[in-house]
């Protein structure tokens, strides 16, 4: 059994984001010691590892709770997992065209910038609100 000190450690979880997994749903209410510590056993640290793994990959914690339940059944085919993570790549594959864009403003802003006076430069002229002529 591990604490919860113990787990946090061996997931790199704080302890209070443990609690607050608690508190939605996504990991089990643990069992209590005779102090009435919480205790936790291998599989609370499998299903923290799996969490804490689908929130590196930066799935939002609706589709966490979504992957938990369809991964707790084993048996079940995985065309609804397999869908799950299609949706999550495409919408990160927007956010890496998103950044691309801002990427090429913000290059374009540096490059027009000439130096001298902060009266001349281009990128607080471009930040600044637009003209309206």
């Amino acid at each position: 059994m591990l604490t919860i000190g113990e787990l946090g450690r061996a997931t790199e979880t704080g302890v209070e984001t443990i609690r607050y997994y608690e508190r939605i749903g996504l990991l089990p209410r643990p069992s209590r010691t005779g102090g009435n510590y919480r205790a936790y056993g291998e599989a609370d640290l499998g299903r923290l590892s799996f969490i804490r793994r689908a929130r590196a990959l930066g799935f939002p914690l609706d589709r966490v709770r979504a992957l938990l339940s369809l991964s707790d059944d084993r048996g079940r085919d995985c065309a609804t997992i397999d869908l799950l993570a299609r949706e999550h790549l495409a919408e990160v594959e927007r956010k890496i065209a998103d950044l691309a864009a801002l990427r090429r403003e913000l290059a374009a802003m540096i490059d027009s910038c000439g130096g001298g006076t902060v009266a001349q430069c281009r990128i607080v002229e471009a930040l600044g609100p637009a003209r309206r002529d």
